[in-house]
C-alpha cells in the first residue's frame, strides 16, 4: 500500500514541524486545502486572508497528502510541494499564485517556485531538489512500519493521523522550553491542556522521548503556586481558567510504553502542586467535590471543562462535577504510585473523593452519575457522558458500574447508532447536532473504554473502540482528515454539524463546522488501533 496519505478533500493542513526544525509560532506559514478545487489556502494571522496556491494542471489520477509535502500524478507528470522550513514552501510542477502579495514574496527558476513569508525568503532552497526535500520530510512517516492485522482501511487512516501529530508538533520557543504540540496548526495554533495529554498518548506507540516531551511543555507554564493553564504558547498563557487534569493519565500510559524514572521524579512533585492548586481553588463550597468555573458566554458556559457548550451548564452557577472528580481522583490514585513515600497521602485523597462522589453524585434513579447543583441543592436531570468517567477511577461498586454499563446498550440513554452520545438520546430538548449536546467524541470513547476494561466489561468496552475506529476510518476516506467529533445518530457527515451554532443560509465559514484534521482524534485513533485487545 502507499506508506503516505492518499486522500484529497477540503480542510487538510500542512506546516513545517518541530520534529524537523525550528518553528515560529508567530510568523509560521500553514496551509489548508480548498473547497471545490485543488488549491491551498495560506494561512497565518488573518482568516479571512485570500492568499491561494492554486494547481492549473490536470485533475490528479493519484495524490500522495502529508502534512508538510504533496504530489498531485496527472498524465505521467508529477507535480508538488513541499516546506523547506518554517516559512519557505517550494512549488515543482503547474501551479499559480493567487494574492499572495500582502503577506508572502517569492521566486521563480527553472519551473520552480518558492514561496515564503515575507522577509523569510530563502533563495538557498532553490539550489535543493524538490525530491531531496521531499525525503527530507518523509523521513519521519518511513521510520515507522505500517501496522499489521488491520484492515486496509486502518492502514491507510493510521498514516494519516500519524502524519497529522508530526505537523501539529512545534519546536520549542519563548517560555516552552520542550517540544510542544497544538490541536491543530490553523485556527487553534496554541498548546491546550487535556489535548497535550492525549497527543503524547497516541505519540507513545512510536516514539515515547517525544510523548515525554509533549507533557513536560504543559509543566512550562505551570505557575509559581502550581496553576496550570488552560492553554498557552511561547509568549503567553491563559491566566484564569485550567483544564481537564489528565497529565498524570499521560505520564504513567507513556511510561509504560518506556521507563523513565528521572522523568517520572521531575514532574511528579509538579503535578502534585497543580492537584493542590485545585483543591485550593475548585472546591468554593467546602464539600469536598470539584467545581468547573463556569461563565456567562452563552456558546461556551465552561470552557475550563473542556464540554464547553453542554446542556449540563444552561443556567447552571455552581455544580459538583462527575467528570472533574474522576479526573482528580484518578490522578490523586496514579500520583500515589508515583510518590510512594507520600502513597496514602494521595490514595486518601482519592477515597475520599470517591465516597464523596457516591453520595451525592450518584443517582440511584437513573443510574448514572450526574452533576448536583449546590445553589439548588439537588442532583440536575441532564444525563450526559460525563456520568462515565467515574468508571475509570474506580468510584463506582461492581453493581454501579454495572447499571451504568447497561446504559451503553440501551437506545433510550447511550446506546445511539454511534456510541457514546455526549448526552442521553431521551434528552430530546436539549438535543442538538452541536458539539456536546449530543454528538460523539474520541477522548470520552477513550476514557469510558478504560473505565469499562477496569471493571471488566471487555467486550463492550472493544464494541465502543471497535464502533469508534470504523466511523474515523469512514469519514478519512471520504473526506480526508479526522473531525472534532462525529454524529451519534449517523444521519449526517461531520461536516454538516453545528459548532456552537448553525451556520447562516448561504454561508460558509470553517470555524461553524466540526475542525479538521483534530489533533486528538487522530493521536487516540493511534492509541486504541495500537492496543491489541482493542483491535
Amino acid at each position: 500500500m502507499n506508506k503516505f496519505p492518499d486522500v484529497w478533500d477540503y480542510g487538510q493542513l500542512l506546516a513545517f514541524s518541530g520534529i524537523d526544525g525550528q518553528t515560529d509560532f508567530w510568523e509560521g506559514m500553514c496551509l489548508r486545502t480548498a473547497r471545490n478545487e485543488y488549491a491551498f489556502e495560506l494561512k497565518i494571522h488573518d482568516p479571512d486572508q485570500k492568499a491561494k496556491i492554486c494547481y492549473t494542471g490536470a485533475a490528479p489520477e493519484r495524490v500522495e497528502l502529508t502534512g508538510d509535502f504533496f504530489r498531485f500524478y496527472a498524465n505521467g507528470k508529477v507535480s508538488c510541494g513541499v516546506f523547506a522550513d518554517a516559512w519557505n514552501f517550494i512549488l515543482d510542477g503547474e501551479f499559480q499564485l493567487v494574492d499572495t502579495e500582502a503577506f508572502y514574496e517569492s521566486e521563480t527558476r527553472d519551473g520552480r517556485t518558492l514561496l515564503a513569508v515575507k522577509g523569510r525568503l530563502h533563495k538557498a532552497f532553490l539550489e535543493e531538489s524538490t525530491e531531496a526535500l521531499i525525503a527530507k520530510r518523509a523521513a519521519f512517516l518511513e521510520s515507522f512500519p505500517v501496522l499489521e492485522n488491520v484492515p486496509e482501511s486502518a492502514k491507510r487512516t493510521e498514516r494519516k493521523a500519524l502524519s497529522q501529530i508530526k505537523s501539529q508538533v512545534y519546536a520549542p520557543e519563548g517560555m516552552i522550553s520542550h517540544y510542544w504540540s497544538t490541536p491543530d496548526r490553523w485556527p487553534h495554533r496554541h498548546m491546550w491542556l487535556w489535548d497535550s495529554a492525549f497527543h503524547a498518548i497516541g505519540m507513545r506507540n512510536y516514539n515515547p522521548a517525544l510523548a515525554r516531551q509533549l507533557i513536560s511543555a504543559m509543566f512550562d507554564i505551570q505557575q509559581p503556586d502550581g496553576f496550570i493553564p488552560l492553554s498557552g504558547c511561547p509568549f503567553s498563557f491563559n491566566e484564569i481558567r485550567t483544564q481537564p487534569p489528565v497529565l498524570g493519565l499521560a505520564m504513567k500510559l507513556v511510561n509504560e510504553s518506556e521507563s523513565a524514572p528521572e522523568w517520572i521524579a521531575e514532574l511528579a512533585p509538579k503535578l502534585e502542586k497543580y492537584l493542590e492548586w485545585l483543591m485550593r481553588n475548585r472546591d468554593t463550597d467546602g464539600y469536598g467535590l470539584l467545581e468547573w468555573a463556569i461563565g456567562a458566554n452563552a456558546d461556551c458556559r465552561s470552557g475550563e471543562s473542556g464540554m464547553d457548550n453542554s446542556p449540563r451548564f444552561d443556567g447552571a452557577i455552581q455544580l459538583d462535577a462527575p467528570d472533574f472528580n474522576a479526573y482528580f481522583a484518578s490522578e490523586c490514585e496514579i500520583l500515589a504510585e508515583f510518590l510512594p513515600e507520600k502513597r496514602e497521602y494521595w490514595l486518601g485523597h482519592h477515597d475520599r473523593i470517591c465516597k464523596l462522589m457516591n453520595e451525592r453524585l450518584w443517582s440511584p434513579e437513573q443510574g448514572l452519575y450526574v452533576d448536583y447543583d449546590v445553589a439548588g441543592n439537588r442532583r440536575t436531570d441532564i444525563l450526559a457522558s460525563s456520568g462515565f468517567l467515574p468508571l475509570f477511577c474506580g468510584a463506582p461498586s461492581q453493581e454501579q458500574a454495572e447499571q451504568m454499563a447497561a446504559h451503553l446498550t440501551n437506545p433510550e440513554t447511550f446506546g445511539t447508532p454511534l456510541r457514546v452520545p455526549s448526552i442521553a438520546a431521551k434528552n430530546k430538548e436539549a438535543y442538538k447536532k452541536d458539539m456536546w449536546r449530543g454528538p460523539v467524541w474520541t477522548n470520552i470513547n477513550f476514557l469510558i473504554s478504560l473505565g469499562l476494561e477496569r471493571y471488566g466489561f471487555h467486550d463492550l468496552a472493544r464494541s465502543i473502540v471497535q464502533d469508534t475506529l470504523r466511523e474515523q476510518e469512514k469519514w478519512y476516506l471520504e473526506h480526508g482528515t479526522f473531525f472534532e467529533f462525529y454524529d451519534d445518530r449517523k444521519e449526517n457527515s461531520p461536516r454538516e454539524l453545528e459548532r456552537k451554532g448553525k451556520m447562516p443560509e448561504g454561508e460558509f465559514h470553517p470555524l461553524m463546522m466540526p475542525f479538521h484534521d483534530y489533533g486528538w482524534s487522530g493521536t487516540l485513533y493511534l492509541e486504541m488501533i495500537n492496543r491489541q485487545e482493542w483491535r
